[in-house]
């Protein structure tokens, strides 16, 4: 008996001891696997793609690919991880630049499964992994449900989450913010719109609760429909040609329709400034689509920022801007294009006061542009688009210059 316990003492010791031993740490792996498996070391903070994206560029050099990998404009980020998990509060823009030094370069990489129903939408829980197929980066989709065994193996199933939940290419609420309050008009948009006719008591300076009545609807209004007042402003000209390519939208309040007829009636929700007779009458809800790719114009792109969102001086990484480029210029909803600073031309003073009639009057110069940030399209339109700047290294203001990377 006492032969039996000091048996299984020195089991229960050898067990104990057993779970204590940690196996030592292996290097994380990169390859490619035919069966569908995905290997890799995941981003395992909370930081958002883009934050984890800045961090890991600073100071840091880009990742040179393989031989075989390696063409004109892809290299791999500062940094680039062997996968990250996707979180809330991600774009689509950011993830690409925690893997890719050039964020638009990402349609290149980007390896869709054509068992997951609309592959190109990622989701929150979602690991993305970097493989190389044939010695060229390649980036799979891991869906947020796995299943265990010797590795992590992408399913064969279809989404079940709203569209609503994916990531967006770009921020949603800054493009929401700026589409429900229009900045530009185009001329075709203002012949159509209905109309404010009159205000109940003459009043012009709305408050909530005031009341407004409009005509030139094209349809019946629905009850409760909400549209946003807007007068008509100045007109938008083209800095290349002077051509006018729309006009300033002037926000002046929104309102919900209560009753229908001809006239319709509305209720002002908010009031920013005077409504008048003639000012527009827009829909307030936000229609443009966010689940596109990055990608460079399939054309060359020159062209100028003329209008920025707020009358701000100086713009920065997410503001909107207006460009004078749109679809008959080859421009569509992810385009990229890269910003550059238009400098005043200088004297050359170095000849001053050595008298010859060369030197008589100072030669002006013309410095080299600059490049100070990245810009993508979001709306287009026949002449102009609206689009976010992206990444903003200096600072930009309207009249600089964008044009394809």
């Amino acid at each position: 008996m006492q032969r039996h316990q000091t048996i299984a003492l020195v089991l229960a010791i050898a067990a104990v001891t057993g779970c204590r031993t940690e196996p030592p740490p292996r290097a994380p792996q990169v390859v490619a696997q035919d069966d569908g498996g995905v290997q890799g070391t995941v981003v395992g903070d909370q930081r958002t793609a883009m934050e984890a994206a800045v961090d890991s560029g600073a100071g840091a050099t880009t990742t040179a690919l393989p031989p075989e990998a390696a063409h004109e404009g892809l290299q791999l980020a500062p940094g680039a991880p062997d996968s990250y998990t996707v979180k809330r509060g991600d774009t689509l823009w950011g993830i690409a630049k925690i893997f890719l030094k050039d964020p638009w370069y990402w349609p290149e990489i980007w390896q869709v499964n054509p068992q997951v129903q609309n592959p190109h939408l990622i989701y929150p829980g979602d690991t993305l992994h970097l493989v190389y197929v044939e010695g060229r980066p390649r980036i799979v989709l891991q869906p947020g449900s796995l299943e265990r065994g010797n590795g992590a193996r992408v399913l064969a199933r279809v989404r079940s989450q709203p569209l609503e939940a994916a990531v967006t290419t770009i921020p949603y609420e800054t493009v929401a913010a700026f589409m429900s309050k229009p900045l530009v008009l185009e001329d075709k948009q203002i012949k159509t719109s209905p109309y404010v006719l009159s205000t109940r008591d003459s009043h012009v300076i709305m408050s909530e609760g005031n009341t407004v009545y409009a005509r030139g609807f094209t349809a019946p209004v629905e009850l409760g429909a909400h549209y946003n007042l807007v007068r008509v402003g100045e007109p938008l000209r083209d800095p290349d040609d002077n051509r006018i390519l729309g006009y300033n939208g002037v926000y002046t309040g929104t309102g919900h329709v209560t009753r229908g007829g001809d006239p319709a009636t509305l209720i002002m929700t908010q009031s920013a400034r005077e409504t008048y007779p003639g000012d527009k009458l827009l829909p307030g809800d936000v229609d443009v689509p966010l689940d596109f790719m990055p990608s460079p114009p399939k054309v060359n792109i020159k062209g100028r920022i003329m209008l920025v969102s707020d009358g701000v001086t100086v713009i920065g990484q997410y503001e909107v801007v207006v460009i004078n480029r749109g679809v008959r210029d080859g421009l569509q909803p992810g385009n990229v294009l890269a910003v550059y600073s238009s400098s005043d031309p200088v004297e050359d003073n170095s000849k001053r006061g050595f008298v010859s009639p060369h030197t008589v009057f100072s030669k002006t110069v013309n410095l080299p542009d600059e490049r100070t940030g990245t810009f993508m399209v979001f709306k287009t339109f026949d002449r102009m688009s609206f689009g976010l700047i992206m990444e903003a290294t200096d600072v930009i203001h309207v009249a600089d210059k964008v044009q394809s990377p």
